[in-house]
């Protein structure tokens, strides 16, 4: 059987019990090493399991999964995945690929950031598509992310962006020469991902409506180390993001759509400043009026 596993967003103790007892009886436990990262090294992980655990990189995962496979058929091996299992397109992937060998599949669920999200206080039945913000380069900026949150901000849906992250990437050098140099991992932070929110915005302007657009001004919700004992959330305005320190990886913003008086209340807890709090007050206030 091939297991893809969920270890949740927090540290080892995350992992379901299910998940820790196929775990210590499988005979091969991969991670996947690139779509997400733990509070937590691999060392730590092998040392809670009590088992050796192989990193499996994009490589490995997409072009080489005959290795992940290899023996499922007759023996149980898992692959571990940060979050849940199916919170990345590369996993359904996987799945199809061990169908197609005749290799038996079970996934086995835990919380993601899709779920976890809710505990900045915006409901989940309230978002949208989720959006991912990549890093530009000089030469490369794609602005279809933030197409997609206008589209949600249009239907009054909340927006969950997911900031890049880069493991095991290659320089343009070193992939011409072809020679085995990896950049150092990257992770966006809240405020890289809302400066290139404020570009966007500075070469769009005119276009939309003030209600459905996205401003400088406009009410955002910063996110670091969901389901972490260190977890942050801020609520500023996306101008103030531009200059915050959320500290370490991982990053999420959330840009909001209409907003329930409940949901408004509870973005009051995590408000930067006592401007924010009006702001949403304001917005309270507006909301009960219609």
């Amino acid at each position: 059987m091939f297991y893809l596993i969920g270890l949740g967003l927090g540290d080892v103790k995350d992992i379901t019990v299910k998940g820790l007892e196929i775990v210590k009886n499988s005979k091969r436990v991969y991670l996947e090493a690139y779509t997400s990262i733990l509070t937590v090294g691999k060392e730590q992980l092998e040392e809670f399991y009590g088992r050796e655990i192989v990193l499996a990189d994009r490589d490995t995962t997409e072009l080489n999964s005959d290795v992940l496979l290899d023996g499922a058929d007759v023996d149980d091996v898992a692959f571990l995945v940060v979050g849940d299992p199916l919170g990345a397109t590369t996993h359904s992937d996987l799945i199809l690929r061990a169908v197609q060998k005749g290799i038996r599949y079970q996934i086995i669920h835990n919380a993601s950031i899709v779920n976890a999200v809710g505990c900045c206080g915006l409901q989940l039945y309230n978002f949208g598509e989720t959006v991912s913000i990549v890093f530009w380069t000089d030469t490369w900026q794609p602005e279809s992310f933030y197409d997609k949150i206008i589209i949600n901000r249009e239907r009054g849906m909340h927006t969950l962006c997911l900031l890049d992250i880069k493991m095991k990437e290659q320089s343009l050098e070193n992939l011409m020469r072809k020679q085995n140099i990896y950049e150092p991992p990257r992770f966006m932070s809240v405020s890289q991902a809302a400066q290139q929110l404020i570009k966007i915005i500075q070469r769009r302007k005119g276009e939309g409506t003030e209600s459905t657009a996205l401003l400088p001004s406009t009410v955002c919700v910063a996110m670091a180390r969901v389901g972490a004992d260190d977890q942050k959330i801020v609520v500023a305005n996306l101008r103030q993001l531009t200059s915050i320190d959320m500290g370490t990886p991982l990053h999420s913003l959330v840009i909001p759509g209409n907003m329930h008086p409940i949901e408004l209340d509870m973005l009051k807890l995590f408000a930067m400043d006592h401007s924010i709090k009006e702001q949403l007050s304001v917005l309270a206030s507006a909301s009960c009026s219609h």
